[in-house]
């Protein structure tokens, strides 16, 4: 079995095990557990239609 080294999500280098990549990106006391509510994620989204085109 070979021995997979992870790499570091946040570096170009091997993972360190450091845990900075856990941490929260919007209060640096707490970790991550994945709220989203540092992703600009939208409900809906809006799309313009200039012209519709058909061929005949």
């Amino acid at each position: 079995m070979k021995d997979y080294k992870k790499e570091c999500e946040l570096y170009e280098r091997e993972c360190i095990d450091c845990g900075e990549c856990e941490i929260c990106d919007l209060d640096p006391k707490k970790l991550c557990d994945n709220c989203g509510n540092c992703l600009d994620i939208r409900d809906d989204a809006v799309i313009k239609i200039d012209k519709i085109i058909t061929e005949e």
